[in-house]
Parts: C-alpha cells; sequence; structure tokens
C-alpha cells in the first residue's frame, strides 16, 4: 500500500486551499486517514489549479500507483511499503499529526512476481528546514518573487530535493512509459499541425520560428508561457540569434535586456591568476519580456498556443502522432474520451531535463554527471562594487569535513549584476558531482551557500535583503544528444541532453542551436523524413560536446577512491586559463561560451604540459587511464570533423542548395550541421 510522507500530504492540502476549489472533488487530506475504503482519492481533482490527479488502488497485497499530469511529479513524492490496511490508516494518522521521517521502503515483489522498486525520498523532506533557510524562503514567497525553475518556496525546495534524491537512487527503477508507438495508419479526429512542441517556456522560441518558416504549430504547456523573475545570462552574439531566426525583432530584444556589464572575472583560489573576458554573459535579460513577446510573435503568425494543458501521452502512429491531453484511460496510454486530443506529424519533446519522454527513452538511467546549483539574488551590495560579475571564481580549496555531509567537494561562485536595481546582485554557488548516493541533499548545500558566501562578497548576510532563493539540479548524460527512441518523436534543448556538462543548460544552448534546429525540422517535413533513423540526423553524435565530458570530471572530486590533493582543481583551472589569456580572445571566448574547437585546444594542452610539467602526472593518475581513452577518441573525431568541414563542407553545402530530391537535399544538410556544429566552427565571435 502507498503512505505519502508528512511534507507531501501538507503541499497537497495547501495547494488545495490555496486554489479556492473548495467544493470541487478532492478529498480532505486530513480526512483520508479516517478512510477504511478499497479506494482512496489523494489530491484528486480536474481543475488544473490544483496539484494534478493520482489514485492510490488497494488490491490485497499488490501495489498500483497510477499518477496522472505532471504537477504531480512537481510536488509528491512516496515510499511504498507494504502493511494491512488497519495499520496503514494508524500509521497515517500519527505520521500526518507528529510529522515524523517516513521509514525507508524496501521493495518487495509483487503478486505477479514484478519488482517494484521504492521512490527515493531526500533525507530533509520531513524534516525541518534550518532556519536561515526557512526565513529566507518565507521572505521571498511573501513577496511573490520567481525562483530558479522550480519556484521560490519551502515547498519547491523539497520537491527539487526528491528528485535528486531519486537521482541518487541505487534503487530498481520501473519507468511507467509515457509513449507508445502503434502500428498501422489512423484517423485524426482534430487537426492535423505540422508540428506540436511539448513545454513551452523555451520552447515558444523554437515555435516562432518554425511558425515564421511557414510550418502550422502548436505550442502545449502545461502552465502558462511566461518566463520567471530571475533574469537569464547570456551573451549578446548568441541572443542576436532570436532576430536572425525572425522569432523577435532587434527593438524586441534591446527591450528585454535589463543590465549590461563588462568584464567577466575568472579566479581559482591559490594561484594568483585572474582573467578578465568581455562580453560573455555580460547581459541580464529578462524572461518575462522575452517569452511574452516570442508567443505574440507566434500567435500573430498563426500559431495555436494550448494552456494549461497536461499532457498524459504519446502515441505515434504511421501519419501522425497524437498527443493525449487531461486524464490517460488506463496504463497504455489511450486519450480518454472527455479529453480533447492533439494531432501532428512531428513531436518535439521541449520538456527539458525533466521530460517524461526523455525518462523513458533513458530508461531511467542514472545521470552520469550532475550540476549542483543554489544561489540568492539579494539587494544590499555597494554600487561602485557591482560593475563587474563573476564568471568562475573559487575562494577555497577542495573542502573535506567542512562541507555539509559531502566526502569532498569543491565549490564554484558566478555572480552578477541584476537589473532590479544598482544594488542588486544575482550570486550562485555551484559543483560538479556525480550521482552517487552520499552526495548532500540541496538544503545541506544551501546551509553551505549561507556560510561561505559573505567571506566571497565581503558583505555581511544581516546587510543584505533576500529577493529571491534559487537553486537547481541539472543532469547530464555522456551519451548526449539523446537518440531518437520513436519515428515522429524528437528531443530537442535540455530534453536532449545538448548543453554543456560545464553549463547550466537551458536559454543559451538553445539559442545556439535555434536557427539548426529549426532548418532541420522544416527540410524533415519537406522530404517527409519523419522516421526515427531520419530524425537521429538531427540529433547527431557531436564530438565537441562529448570531449567536454573530461573536463567535467576533472573538476569534480569522486567519492571514493583515490582522492586529489586538495589544491588538484584550482591548480588545473588557474594553468589552464592562464595558457589561454596568453593565447588570447580566439582560445578564450569560445570555451568560456561552451564551444570547443580543434585548433584552441590542442593549442592550450600543450601550453599547458609547457607551463606546468610535472603537474601532467598528477592530472593522469586522477582522471584515469579510462576516461582519457575515451576522450581521446572524441579528440580524434573532433580534428576529422574540423577537416571534412573545411574540406568537403562546401560540396555538402552544394548538394544541399541544388539537389532536386528533397530527402537528398535533407541528408546532406543535416551532415553538413554535423560537421559545423560537431567541429565547434558554428561560433561567431
Amino acid at each position: 500500500y502507498c503512505t505519502w510522507s508528512p511534507s507531501t500530504l501538507h503541499a497537497l492540502e495547501d495547494r488545495r486551499q490555496r486554489s479556492g476549489n473548495l467544493d470541487c472533488k478532492k478529498e480532505s487530506v486530513g480526512g483520508i486517514a479516517s478512510k477504511r475504503t478499497d479506494e482512496a482519492r489523494i489530491g484528486w481533482c480536474g481543475c488544473r489549479t490544483c496539484v494534478g490527479q493520482s489514485k492510490v488502488t488497494f488490491e490485497s497485497e499488490e501495489h498500483r500507483h497510477n499518477p496522472v499530469g505532471s504537477e504531480y511529479e512537481a510536488i509528491a513524492s512516496c515510499s511504498l511499503v507494504h502493511v494491512n490496511r488497519t495499520s496503514w490508516v494508524a500509521r497515517m494518522q500519527t505520521q500526518f499529526a507528529s510529522g515524523r521521517t517516513l521509514i525507508r521502503a524496501r521493495a518487495k515483489p509483487t503478486s505477479k512476481g514484478r519488482r517494484v522498486a521504492p521512490r527515493a525520498v531526500a533525507e530533509t523532506t520531513a524534516q525541518p528546514l534550518p532556519e536561515r533557510t526557512k526565513q529566507a524562503l518565507k521572505r521571498c514567497e511573501e513577496a511573490q518573487g520567481g525562483g530558479a525553475g522550480a519556484g521560490n518556496t519551502e515547498r519547491a525546495l523539497r520537491a527539487a530535493d526528491a528528485a535528486w534524491a531519486r537521482m541518487k537512487s541505487d534503487a530498481e527503477v520501473t519507468v511507467e512509459p509515457f509513449a507508445w508507438r502503434r502500428g498501422g495508419n489512423a484517423e485524426p479526429t482534430t487537426e492535423v499541425y505540422d508540428v506540436a512542441i511539448c513545454g513551452g517556456t523555451l520552447g515558444v522560441f523554437l515555435a516562432a520560428s518554425l511558425q515564421k518558416k511557414g510550418c502550422k504549430v502548436a505550442l502545449v504547456e502545461r502552465m502558462q508561457v511566461v518566463g520567471r523573475d530571475q533574469e537569464w545570462n547570456i551573451s549578446r552574439t548568441e541572443l542576436q540569434e532570436l532576430v536572425h531566426c525572425g522569432v523577435l525583432e532587434s527593438k524586441q530584444v534591446e527591450d528585454a535586456i535589463a543590465i549590461e556589464f563588462n568584464p567577466v572575472r575568472c579566479a581559482f583560489h591559490g594561484t594568483g591568476q585572474e582573467t578578465l573576458i568581455e562580453d560573455v554573459l555580460n547581459l541580464g535579460v529578462s524572461p518575462k519580456k522575452l517569452v511574452e513577446a516570442a508567443k505574440q510573435s507566434f500567435e500573430d503568425s498563426g500559431g495555436v498556443v494550448f494552456e494549461n494543458t497536461a499532457l498524459t501521452g504519446v502515441e505515434v502512429f504511421d501519419n501522425f502522432a497524437r498527443l493525449n491531453t487531461g486524464r490517460r484511460n488506463g496504463a497504455n496510454g489511450s486519450q480518454d474520451s472527455a479529453s480533447e486530443p492533439i494531432h501532428a506529424r512531428l513531436v518535439l519533446d521541449c520538456m527539458g531535463n525533466a521530460s517524461p519522454i526523455a525518462r523513458q527513452m533513458r530508461k531511467g538511467k542514472k545521470p552520469d554527471g550532475v550540476c549542483l546549483v543554489v544561489g540568492t539574488c539579494a539587494r544590499g551590495f555597494q554600487e561602485s562594487a557591482n560593475k563587474s560579475a563573476d564568471f568562475i571564481v573559487t575562494n577555497s580549496d577542495i573542502l573535506g569535513e567542512d562541507a555539509a555531509n559531502m566526502p569532498r567537494v569543491q565549490y564554484f561562485w558566478e555572480a552578477f549584476p541584476a537589473g532590479s536595481g544598482p544594488t542588486d546582485r544575482t550570486t550562485y554557488m555551484f559543483t560538479y558531482v556525480d550521482a552517487d548516493k552520499s552526495r548532500a541533499s540541496l538544503v545541506d548545500m544551501l546551509e553551505d551557500y549561507w556560510k561561505f558566501m559573505p567571506t566571497y562578497q565581503g558583505v555581511e548576510l544581516d546587510d543584505l535583503e533576500i529577493q529571491r532563493v534559487l537553486f537547481g539540479c541539472f543532469p547530464t548524460y555522456r551519451d548526449s544528444p539523446l537518440r531518437p527512441g520513436m519515428d515522429r518523436l524528437l528531443q530537442v534543448g535540455d530534453a536532449s541532453g545538448i548543453q554543456s556538462p560545464l553549463s547550466f543548460g537551458g536559454f543559451g544552448a538553445l539559442t545556439r542551436h535555434l536557427g539548426r534546429l529549426s532548418s532541420a525540422v522544416v527540410d524533415s517535413l519537406e522530404a517527409d523524413s519523419l522516421q526515427k533513423a531520419d530524425l537521429g540526423l538531427v540529433s547527431p553524435y557531436l564530438p565537441n560536446l562529448s570531449a567536454v565530458w573530461l573536463f567535467q570530471r576533472a573538476m569534480s572530486v569522486r567519492p571514493s577512491g583515490k582522492l586529489p590533493p586538495s589544491y588538484f582543481i584550482n591548480k588545473l583551472l588557474g594553468t589552464n586559463f592562464r595558457v589561454m589569456k596568453k593565447l588570447g580572445d580566439g582560445v578564450l571566448r569560445p570555451f568560456n561560451q561552451d564551444v570547443v574547437q580543434f585548433v584552441p585546444l590542442t593549442l592550450t594542452l600543450g601550453g599547458m604540459m609547457v607551463a606546468e610539467p610535472l603537474f601532467i602526472p598528477v592530472l593522469l593518475s586522477q582522471l584515469g587511464v579510462r576516461p582519457i581513452a575515451q576522450w581521446f577518441v572524441h579528440y580524434v573525431s573532433l580534428a576529422l570533423y574540423t577537416i571534412l568541414y573545411v574540406t568537403v563542407g562546401p560540396v555538402f553545402s552544394l548538394v544541399g542548395k541544388t539537389s532536386k530530391s528533397a530527402k537528398l537535399r535533407f541528408r546532406t544538410r543535416r551532415l553538413l550541421d554535423a560537421l559545423k556544429f560537431g567541429s565547434g566552427l558554428d561560433y561567431k565571435a
């Protein structure tokens, strides 16, 4: 049977109260514990402002758990324990009243012999938050500020930690199918769009570009298509891609810029190395203005937006794909008769790294690396010292016992002036880790942030007014970009893993590939090249992206085995940036905009060997033979892609422009794109 953590019960009831739907079919959470029926409905409602629909069914010793709607995944997590019905009632009453932590569940075979794995729940889920974090979140919630992706509330923080705990869990995971391949053709019951894009906050930019190119596009978003309050930091050349792709006009882009600053600083503890870079992540732009303008441009061009529309599954037929919305009818993804489906020739999954489709395609695999981020946007900094930014800075070596619950960790800092006021500054503390179960929670990491941030920024916490508390967990995978697993279905943006494993993902990665993706989609529709193999050409192997994995490994600390000297990461980065600084902006700027190119990379590696020859054996011993061998394959591929793009690229370009065969044009243009982007020669200074 299913028990829910006390914090989840409180969250469900709070969501019900806030929604104002007191007359809807939701049961009071407090009243559920006293029910002794064969079926209990927890937080059930058809209205879209509520938490979503979840149904827990009791059948002898078998547990069935069928969540419907992505809102459920955002705030709810459960541990599965098999008990008799009477003890379940007693336990629910006791835990709801006392707030005690649930006993961690153990997986148990069901009556059908299938192993059901427990969902990992963060240890902090039912524990009180540390006082400083609790008060900061409370002030932010009262001010109704937007957070970093997940919101600005205690509930959002606990949800993010629960998601991180699930990533770390070693338990066997049973991934519920979200997309199905059906055989044969089907008759559509509504209009068939050329493209349906799932996920509106970043998907709206791709939707507007495709609509402007003549496609008939539907944009599906489970909430409202709006941007968050917290600014996005980006370079001007990356932002201008929105103009080049026809999404926005230059004036609209300029109006969205909240602040511009220069330079950005890179500095590493104990090395004496400080590098200043111009025009890299030096703009703070308003997501609200950008998303609103892109949405308006999309609708003015004839695009259709489906807001407050929860996607429950995708069925792919030979002639189109059907997006099911609302409630799922049974466990096979078929459309509920009360819901209206959406039909499209091609479905683009732009639902981010939490996409249920991408999770299905990856078969629930644990991420290979994770970037954990916490921070604040705060008011009260000295105006005279708030004119420039920190791109990547360390103020300590690898930490040991001082870091909360982490075996050893290297913290990095990033800080930008905020456009909301001259004394406002956004500060991030981040680290690169694997998904080992020993890794600390975001709550614990926030405690380290409160402890170390005053020293980094030279301020007292009591002198600052916290505007927003920021937190996030960004998983990355070695096998990225994700290859299509089904016809007519393609992951884009963070859902595909196209972002660098060193970045926070999101907006910058999408803008860089926006022109490539929109042209590829148009060509695939024209050629009717929508099979899995065809779409694989749109999401190809990119050696420069794969090569960055060794850098991520070098900047992280393994939880076990041989540990590096405490100065290792700082010395590595200090040497790297000192060499790149000598080589000039042609090397320094592309690398710091997540674009790796063969010649600059080779010059940098050679320069590091000359500058610190005695450090090379230490570096090799820490990285390991196998990772270096894997990286070398990508390095050779990077060289090959560079040579091929320069030599045969013009031939591919000519064929792609002059061929009378739409399929041949599609294939040659995709090969040219793979060589261009895979070599990093798409970079625009």
